[in-house]
């Protein structure tokens, strides 16, 4: 049986670890052709060798997310590889203990930490947009999700620049959506709710328990999940879904 993105070809960016990593492989799994990109290149590499190992095809890039540079020759790579460009999944981001300001109440967070968190989580999607666009507007179809976060839909205490982030990648995403649906080209955004990965093990470690309790389906959610919804937002299967923002939480934004 084809999989439902047999030829396609993929960039994922933070597919080293956690969603972007079981991205990845689903997007293998369903045939496409996947370019990793990853800050940290053996996280990267490690990724690419599962798909390959399984019997897929794929290749590992590396590079920051907010260097112009660095993202152009992210999409360049992938289309030198793979001919063009399908399916992209703007995926990386930090949380903000990555960026010293782990449960600093908005008047606390330093400008250096609001900076660069804003720079990986906002301009990053962006620039990654920005490329795979002009390149699939030449192509003339293609299919991008970005990573926002149930909080982009609701506030959370002691995150307000991951919450400012998130807000303006589904703005992103809405705005991209109006603009390229002309053009044949699709972008959604996918809201994870508390997903068990490396990013949230310390939020798991100090506060698991009122975690789940605030989650309807009383469990954390897995990486997989979330691959699941990307797989399909990727897929012609969904080819009148665009400027959409879906909730994968476990329920969490019903209540």
């Amino acid at each position: 049986m084809a999989g439902l993105l047999d030829g396609k070809a993929a960039l994922v960016t933070g597919g080293g670890n956690g969603i972007g990593r079981a991205t990845a492989l689903a997007l293998a799994r369903e045939g496409a052709r996947v370019a990793v990109a990853d800050y940290e290149g053996a996280a990267a590499e490690s990724t690419v060798a599962a798909i390959n190992a399984a019997g897929g095809q794929a290749r590992s890039l590396t590079g920051d997310v907010t260097e112009e540079a660095a993202v152009q020759q992210m999409v360049q790579a992938t289309v030198a590889a793979y001919g063009r460009l399908d399916c992209a999944f703007n995926n990386a981001g930090i949380a903000p203990h990555q960026v010293e300001a782990s449960g600093q109440p908005t008047h606390a967070w330093s400008e250096r930490s609001f900076d660069r968190l804003i720079a990986v989580n906002l301009k990053g999607v962006w620039l990654c947009m920005k490329h795979e666009l002009a390149q699939m507007k030449a192509q003339g179809a293609g299919a991008i999700v970005n990573t926002a976060s149930i909080a982009g839909l609701i506030g959370l205490q002691n995150a307000c620049a991951y919450v400012a982030s998130k807000h303006a990648v589904i703005g992103l995403t809405k705005t991209a959506a109006l603009e390229y649906a002309k053009e044949k080209i699709r972008v959604n955004a996918v809201c994870p709710g508390f997903i068990r990965t490396r990013m949230t093990e310390q939020a798991f470690e100090t506060r698991g328990m009122v975690l789940r309790a605030m989650t309807p389906q009383g469990r954390a959610g897995e990486p997989e999940e979330i691959a699941e919804m990307v797989v399909f937002l990727c897929s012609d299967r969904a080819s009148y879904v665009t400027g959409a923002a879906y909730q994968v939480d476990g329920g969490w934004t019903a209540m």
